[in-house]
């Protein structure tokens, strides 16, 4: 196991969308409408949308690699590119998305280790995410490196409104 984190580019814009579209997909199927997923992928993840995402400096994308295969990717945001106002000490993890034959094997961790790593880069003071309430795999991870709850917001699954915790991490 060759594990490499690469910076993305607009010329990773194909493979972004395809392992967007493959990971969220495989997370959230069973607890959402296909209906809604439809509507929610073709909305989030269209070249369109990934495109100005990729373009905007104040988010960053990664995909993690093991032997050159793609893994699972991130995406930072800072200043106006969060989806909370949070500040400018602020950075983002908006999605850490692992491959299902990826999962269990520490993938995850190295990703939040680079966010980590971006924010310490620029100075921030802490780390906050977005997680579904019903996504206690992943509550669980944030909460044993550190995360805490420090409120929610409304996250729209297609027509579904479904909740998110806000968690955070202060950074020393």
């Amino acid at each position: 196991m060759t594990i490499k984190i690469k910076k993305c580019n607009r010329e990773d814009l194909k493979k972004l969308q395809e392992v967007s579209i493959e990971t969220f997909h495989d997370t959230f199927k069973e607890q959402n409408s296909p209906e809604n997923m439809k509507a929610y992928l073709e909305k989030a993840f269209n070249e369109k949308q990934l495109a100005q995402e990729l373009e905007n400096a104040a988010s960053q994308f990664y995909f993690i690699l093991d032997n050159e295969e793609i893994a699972g990717y991130l995406k930072v945001n800072v200043d106006e590119a969060q989806s909370e106002e949070m500040g400018d000490e602020s950075l983002e993890i908006e999605r850490i998305y692992i491959r299902d034959k990826f999962q269990g094997k520490g993938f995850g961790k190295h990703l939040f280790n680079k966010a980590l790593e971006v924010a310490m880069a620029q100075d921030k003071k802490s780390i906050w995410l977005g997680v579904w309430e019903k996504n206690d795999h992943a509550i669980g991870f944030y909460q044993k490196i550190g995360f805490v709850q420090t409120g929610a917001h409304s996250f729209y699954m297609g027509d579904e409104e479904q909740i998110d915790l806000i968690m955070t991490k202060t950074l020393a």
